[in-house]
């Protein structure tokens, strides 16, 4: 499989508030790359975000913000590429929300959430949070570091692909 996963940590609630993003990318089903940086939000940060995964205001001081982020990453972002993450609706939201913020436009991509295969596949399990189907995996995860969140998201894709197939994970593409 060749995709790409993605993961945002979020200053606050805004669509726009991104302050970590990390890519994980994968060709021929093997990790090749990995991209990961702090951004400088723009917007204010709540303290429970804050609490969940450990970046402040202070930290991203001196980031890039994200049109110099986009820069970077955009070459992922293509109508034949596969973008992953756990929890799809929220990364999506996340980056479309902070293109929009930028004016600048969204590219289309095909997306596959691992929350929705871990779900399908993985019925026993009490959740389909990442922490708990990483455990399922042997998958060792700092839960809430962007890095450690698309690394895990991008190996259950790979053991599920092992497990089950690929063909059997293309109903979950969009």
């Amino acid at each position: 499989m060749n995709f790409t996963a993605i993961d945002f940590e979020t200053a606050n609630r805004q669509s726009h508030s991104a302050c970590s993003v990390a890519l994980t990318i994968v060709r021929d089903s093997k990790i090749v790359d990995e991209y990961y940086t702090l951004i400088q939000p723009e917007t204010w940060f709540d303290r429970m975000n804050t609490q969940i995964h450990g970046i402040s205001e202070t930290d991203v001081y001196d980031s890039p913000k994200f049109p110099d982020v986009w820069n970077d990453m955009k070459r992922f972002f293509t109508p034949d590429q596969l973008v992953v993450a756990h929890n799809m609706p929220f990364d999506k939201r996340i980056l479309t929300g902070t293109l929009l913020h930028y004016g600048i436009d969204a590219p289309g991509f095909q997306t596959l959430c691992t929350v929705q295969s871990s779900r399908s596949l993985l019925r026993e399990l009490p959740n389909h949070k990442l922490n708990t189907v990483a455990a399922y995996y042997g998958i060792s995860l700092n839960h809430h570091h962007a890095l450690d969140d698309a690394r895990a998201c991008a190996t259950i894709l790979l053991n599920q692909e092992k497990e089950y197939g690929k063909l059997s994970l293309d109903r979950f593409i969009k």
